[in-house]
């Protein structure tokens, strides 16, 4: 089973470093919580296109129990704005941290 990025961007203005720090660190354990219902890694987005995050998720199915109808209406009452979600199938991963080339099949 492939992994699956999810891209979610809200059409907002950019924040403050300070801002966009303290909004990510307030929502951060929310995040945290959902490694056992499949999420790898978020990162907080914020830019002159907008704000929003990049999710990597174990599998796409992961990725849409999370993203429900609710979730998103919620998202958008709470942003002021309808998010666009993106779902992307990743397969191969090039980590030059760790100095590896990963393959999910």
């Amino acid at each position: 089973m492939s992994q699956c990025i999810t891209i979610v961007r809200f059409d907002t203005e950019k924040r403050t470093k300070v801002d966009a720090i303290a909004a990510g660190k307030k929502s951060a354990p929310t995040y945290r919580e959902l490694a056992t219902k499949g999420l790898i890694r978020k990162d907080f987005l914020n830019g002159d296109s907008g704000g929003g995050g990049v999710y990597l998720w174990e599998s796409r199915e992961a990725a849409q129990d999370w993203f429900t109808q609710e979730r998103i209406a919620w998202l958008a009452e709470r942003f002021g704005v309808r998010p666009t979600i993106l779902y992307y199938d990743t397969y191969v991963t090039v980590d030059n941290k760790a100095g590896e080339i990963r393959v999910t099949e």
